[in-house]
C-alpha cells in the first residue's frame, strides 16, 4: 500500500474525475444521499428497458453505484472458515472488468449474533470522490479502506475499525441481541470521510480523506444502529448530520469549532435492533421510519427547543429508506407507498416489492426494486393512484435488500446473492 499522494494524477483527475457529472450516483442514495436524481427516466411511448447485462459479484447488501461511466461495488465469496471482499470496477454500459482489488475479510463481523442466515458480506455501500477519484469503502468487519480509482484501484490508506477503536457488541434493545457488523456507508465532506462507527468515545467519527488519521469524534457515544449511515440536513443555516443510532436519533452540528456536538435526540428503539432505514430529511425536519414494536413513520421537527413530532402513520418501511420529493414521501414496503408530507396521510400505495427500494427521477417516475422485479411508476405530484409504467420481472433470485441506482441512462440492480443485473432506460441508440 502507498502513502495518499496529494497534488499528483492532475491530468488524469481532470479528464477523469472533476466535478461529478450530473448523471452520476457516486454513494449512498444518489447524488445527495436522498434517493433522488435529477436525470430524467427517459420513458417515452411505452419503451420497456433493455437489459444490458448481468454478472456475479459476491455475496453481501451492499448496493452499487456509478461515476464516471463506471460502476462499482462489493461482495463476499468463500467458505466458514476464510473468505474474502472483492471491491470491483466495471464498465457500466458492458459490465467489462476494469479492475478488482481483494482483501480477507470473514462472511459476518467479529462479534456478530442474530439473524446470521439472513445477511452476510459487506452491507456498507461504496462513496466515489468526484475530487480525488478516489473510492472509500467499509466491510462487514470494520475495514475501512481508500481506493484509487485512476490507478487501478491501488490502495491509498486503510484501518479497521474494530481493532483501532474496540468497537463493543450492540446490547440488546429487544427481542434479544443483534449485532449485524458496520453496515453505514462513508459520507465525504470536503477533506473528510464521515463513519457510523458506534464506539463508547463517538457514535460518528470522522477522518482525513487522503490519510485516514481520525479529525473529530461525536459527542453522542450511543451504540451504532443498522442503517446505510448519516443524512445530511441543514438547520438555521448550520450544517448537520441525522444519524439513527441503535437507541435514538442524534443531529450533530458539523460547523467549524463544533464538529459532532449534539444538537438533538429522540428516542426510536426498535425490537432486534432493526433500525435500518436511514434518516430522510426535509427543511428543518427528520422522517423516520421502521418495522416491529415501533411500527410507525414519524416526521419530526428539528428546532433550537429541541424535537417535535409533527405527525406519525401507521405505513412504515423496515429496510427501504424513504424519499421525499415535492411534498410526498415514497418507500417500498411489501406495496410502494406515498404519504401526504404534510399530515402523514397516504395518498395511494400498490405493487409487491417486498423489502425492496426505489428512487425518484427529475421527471417525476420512481424506480422501484424488489421481490425480483423492476418498475417504473408515475410520481406526477398530482398523481392519486398507483400507476406503473413499464415492468421488467425475474431481473433476479435473491433478497432485494441493495438498494437501486440510475446513472446515465443505466439501472443497476443487485440482490443480496450478489447477482447484478444492468439495464438501458430510454433509446439505447442516443448514447
Amino acid at each position: 500500500m502507498r502513502t495518499a499522494r496529494v497534488g499528483v494524477l492532475t491530468a488524469v483527475l481532470v479528464g477523469v474525475a472533476g466535478a461529478a457529472q450530473a448523471g452520476d450516483w457516486p454513494q449512498w442514495r444518489g447524488p445527495n444521499r436522498s434517493g433522488i436524481t435529477s436525470e430524467a427516466s427517459n420513458h417515452a411511448g411505452g419503451r420497456q428497458p433493455k437489459r444490458l447485462w448481468e454478472k456475479r459479484v459476491g455475496k453481501g447488501c451492499t448496493s452499487p453505484i456509478m461515476a464516471q461511466g463506471r460502476l462499482y461495488v462489493m461482495g463476499w465469496e468463500g467458505s466458514e472458515k476464510s473468505g474474502t471482499d472483492s471491491v470491483w470496477c466495471l464498465e457500466a454500459r458492458t459490465g467489462k472488468d476494469l479492475w478488482r482489488r481483494t482483501y480477507p475479510s470473514p462472511y459476518q463481523g467479529r462479534v456478530h449474533t442474530g439473524d446470521e442466515g439472513q445477511y452476510g458480506g459487506p452491507s456498507s455501500t461504496p462513496t466515489f470522490d468526484a475530487e480525488t477519484a478516489w473510492l472509500y469503502t467499509l466491510s462487514v468487519d470494520g475495514h475501512l479502506a481508500c481506493w484509487d480509482t485512476a490507478d487501478g484501484g491501488e490502495p491509498v490508506w486503510r484501518l479497521n475499525l474494530y481493532d483501532a477503536y474496540k468497537v463493543p457488541q450492540r446490547p440488546d434493545v429487544g427481542g434479544g441481541r443483534r449485532d449485524y457488523g458496520f453496515t453505514s456507508s462513508p459520507l465525504i465532506l470536503g477533506d473528510l470521510v464521515v463513519v457510523e462507527v458506534g464506539e463508547r468515545a463517538g457514535t460518528v467519527m470522522a477522518f482525513d480523506k487522503k490519510t485516514g488519521a481520525r479529525r473529530w469524534r461525536s459527542e453522542c457515544a450511543e451504540p451504532a444502529g443498522h442503517s446505510g449511515g448519516p443524512a445530511l440536513i441543514t438547520l438555521n443555516g448550520v450544517r448537520c448530520l441525522a444519524t439513527l443510532a441503535l437507541r435514538k436519533l442524534v443531529i450533530l452540528r458539523m460547523d467549524p469549532g463544533h464538529e459532532g456536538k449534539t444538537i438533538a435526540e429522540y428516542p426510536w428503539q426498535t425490537d432486534f435492533g432493526c433500525n435500518i432505514a436511514t434518516p430522510a430529511v426535509a427543511e428543518g425536519a427528520v422522517l423516520l421510519t421502521s418495522d416491529y414494536n415501533v411500527s410507525r413513520t414519524a416526521l419530526l421537527k428539528i428546532s433550537g427547543a429541541g424535537v417535535r413530532q409533527r405527525w406519525t402513520a401507521r405505513a412504515h418501511s423496515m429496510v427501504s429508506s424513504p424519499v421525499i420529493h415535492k411534498g410526498r414521501v415514497y418507500f417500498a414496503n411489501g406495496r410502494l407507498t406515498c404519504l401526504d408530507l404534510g399530515t402523514g396521510r397516504t395518498i395511494w400505495s400498490g405493487g409487491s416489492f417486498g423489502h425492496g427500494s426505489c428512487l425518484v427521477t427529475g421527471d417525476d417516475k420512481i424506480f422501484a426494486f424488489g421481490k425480483g422485479n423492476l418498475v417504473l411508476v408515475d410520481a406526477a405530484p398530482t398523481q392519486t393512484e398507483y400507476r406503473e409504467l413499464a415492468r421488467v420481472e425475474k431481473v433476479v433470485g435473491g433478497t432485494c435488500y441493495p438498494h437501486v441506482a440510475l446513472s446515465d441512462g443505466i439501472v443497476a440492480c443487485k440482490d443480496r446473492d450478489g447477482a447484478l443485473v444492468c439495464f438501458a432506460v430510454g433509446d439505447p441508440a442516443a448514447k
